[in-house]
């Protein structure tokens, strides 16, 4: 694909590296979610029914706290950190010096299709690395609403957006990225593991599952009630971590 050989091309020449043009994308990416919050919240209420209470809770404001976190530490989280020195190496010294990785393929999952999305690329631009995102097309008016803005906002030789199915996943997969984040179902995230050992692609995944609620004999059961049903109920249920089931001691079994 011609796009991800000109993102190769930016990465190489070094276009990311230096903290001024990270900060400066930051910068740009908060433009774009304070400039477009309404059409945000449109697109979310279109695909997902989200009312503009819980898509600023759980996704505007979610971003918005990534940028404004990374801009305050960017500086800092480049920096060299010295480490511990072996005995056998003594009397040099040693540090950790944090690199890009270069390319990064961000794969997002529907149920939270801005914060999915954006969020990793927050991390990934801050550490200097050139993206293409992949927004779900499960939602497809956020996608869309993606497609349209970043290269409005952001380096488009350096970000990209790659709309489609499944067919559009299975032909990135088959591109060589330096890093992919994929979140969503596991069998999803075997097929992408699968694909990224082919060029030995280091990978994040963030996959469904089953997640318990303990509750024990210290628990005040009215406000711990009122946090479960919070929690199940948020974005319809569609939470990886919502409760799946609960824990309980002899207790509570009375409940």
């Amino acid at each position: 694909m011609e796009f991800i050989s000109q993102l190769n091309h930016t990465f190489n020449l070094g276009v990311t590296k230096p903290i001024g043009w990270r900060k400066g994308q930051l910068l740009a990416l908060k433009r774009l979610m304070v400039e477009n919050e309404n059409a945000i919240y449109r697109a979310l209420k279109a695909d997902l029914n989200k009312s503009q209470t819980e898509a600023h809770a759980s996704e505007f404001s979610y971003v918005l706290n990534d940028i404004k976190y990374f801009i305050k530490h960017l500086k800092s989280l480049s920096k060299p950190r010295a480490i511990g020195t072996p005995m056998l190496t003594q009397p040099s010294r040693s540090y950790l010096v944090p690199e890009p990785y270069g390319t990064v393929l961000i794969m997002g999952a529907w149920n939270y299709p801005i914060q999915l999305v954006l969020s990793p690329m927050i991390a990934a631009i801050s550490a200097g690395n050139c993206v293409v995102l992949k927004p779900s097309e499960l939602a497809m008016n956020v996608s869309n609403l993606i497609a349209e803005l970043i290269p409005k906002y952001m380096d488009k030789s350096a970000v990209a957006v790659y709309e489609g199915g499944v067919e559009a996943t299975t032909a990135l997969l088959q591109q060589r990225f330096d890093y992919i984040m994929y979140t969503g179902s596991e069998t999803v995230g075997k097929i992408v593991m699968r694909a990224a050992s082919e060029h030995l692609t280091p990978v994040a995944l963030e996959l469904g599952g089953k997640s318990p609620c303990i509750v024990d004999d210290k628990t005040n059961m009215s406000v711990t009630a009122d946090r479960i049903i919070w929690a199940k109920y948020l974005n319809a249920g569609q939470t990886c971590i919502a409760p799946d089931y609960i824990l309980v001691t002899k207790k509570h079994d009375r409940y």
